[in-house]
């Protein structure tokens, strides 16, 4: 078998995939780990949901396996090193969920900004527009640009914090992003939306130093690890008023049990990793993991049966980029 995908896919992509190679679709699969392994043995590119841990015993039973492919850019469960010292090649979709996650940012911002309302200088109980906040990003991620594109055509002032990008670096006049020290862009923002990619380094990034700081009913998300932030210090800031909300699309196993800070928060919530989850992703994800799935198999089978065999083009669509170009005819 060269391809087992224990993972929902579109129609039109398994069957572009099935006329180029031998494909078993089964997601039912991912909720059956025995099941699963017992089919590793067989398979040289493998697509699982993030559900799915691929640990040292999962990869040492699939001795033929060349590809591991995930819809989401989620690979914390997979054993990196062990795949890289075998050759296995971790697929992934490249810009297929920047948009989804862009406008799940601003909706949440949208949401918080009205839902939770501020005291107005007469003493009202009043919303907020984005058209009048200054935004801050922190982590310059590809959905970072989308993100400050969507904010600006409201009218939002947005500024910007990486860790890792010099404020000198011309990408932020590229995505006309203001540059700030994270101190500087939490006493300024009255939102703040975190893209941060999660390294171990950053754990507790946000702590009581910048979150103390928040500017007066600034309202948070999250769609990094919630690991950046630190629990006690959000906690506070949201209990005692300083922050007015947060927003989480994820949150580690227990943060918010019985006898952590975050819970039972009036002004927290927290979503299941939905951020990034919308037909659109998921089809353009589908496509781009295929394809370069695609691309391993025909790379490792040139020597062998496949070789000099005539592969059919992938159809407009797929050269074009994504589905929703024009087909001929």
């Amino acid at each position: 078998m060269d391809v087992l995908i224990a993972e929902t896919m579109e129609p039109e992509v398994l069957s572009w995939l099935a006329s180029r190679h031998s494909v078993r679709c089964e997601p039912a699969l991912a909720r059956d780990s025995k099941a699963l392994r017992a089919q590793l043995p067989q398979v040289r590119a493998l697509v699982v949901p993030a559900s799915v841990s691929m640990d040292a015993a999962a990869l040492r039973a699939a001795t033929q396996l060349r590809a591991i492919g995930r819809l989401t850019p989620t690979v914390d469960n997979i054993d990196l090193p062990a795949c890289a010292a075998r050759g296995i090649e971790i697929v992934r979709p490249g810009l297929a969920s920047v948009q989804a996650e862009a406008e799940f940012a601003v909706g949440a911002l949208l949401q918080m900004f009205r839902r939770v309302p501020v005291i107005s200088p007469d003493g009202l109980l009043v919303g907020r527009e984005l058209s009048s906040a200054t935004v801050g990003i922190i982590g310059m991620t590809q959905s970072a640009k989308p993100l400050a594109d969507l904010l600006r055509a409201f009218g939002t002032r947005v500024i910007g914090y990486d860790p890792g990008l010099h404020a000198s670096d011309p990408l932020w006049e590229r995505w006309s992003i203001v540059p700030s020290g994270l101190r500087e862009l939490m006493e300024e923002s009255d939102g703040v939306c975190v893209l941060l990619n999660y390294f171990s380094r950053y754990r507790g990034l946000l702590g009581e130093r910048y979150i103390q700081r928040s500017k007066a009913d600034q309202v948070l998300v999250c769609l990094s690890s919630a690991l950046i932030l630190e629990e006690a210090a959000l906690a506070e800031a949201l209990s005692s008023g300083r922050m007015a909300a947060a927003w989480l699309d994820s949150v580690e196993p227990g943060m918010t049990a019985p006898g952590h800070p975050l819970h039972q928060l009036d002004s927290l919530q927290v979503t299941p990793r939905v951020a990034s989850s919308t037909v659109d992703s998921h089809l353009r994800a589908s496509w781009d993991v295929a394809r370069r799935l695609d691309d391993i198999l025909n790379e490792r089978s040139r020597a062998g049966p496949l070789a000099g065999a005539e592969l059919r083009a992938p159809p407009p669509a797929v050269r074009a980029g994504y589905p929703g170009a024009p087909r001929p005819g």
